[in-house]
């Protein structure tokens, strides 16, 4: 797979953390499946996964007060 930033052939399947600030919170899912590049660092995640960090996100903004930490295993 390519690097859309840098152009090297280099993305390799990783786990990373996400962040999301939210209306009333702070979001961080930890261990999210993603491509990352060895070059740059830059981080792509495909359509399933994007798909799965919205409906977490949904999720913890209607039970979050301020920062949410989860894990993306046990919550998708």
């Amino acid at each position: 797979m390519r690097c859309l930033v840098c152009k090297a052939d280099s993305m390799i399947e990783s786990k990373c953390t996400y962040f999301a600030q939210l209306d009333n919170c702070y979001v961080i899912i930890e261990n999210v499946p993603c491509y990352k590049c060895n070059q740059c660092g830059e981080v792509v995640y495909t359509a399933s996964v994007i798909e799965k960090i919205e409906g977490i996100l949904d999720k913890a903004q209607n039970i979050a007060s301020k920062i949410f930490i989860m894990d993306y295993t046990n919550a998708a």
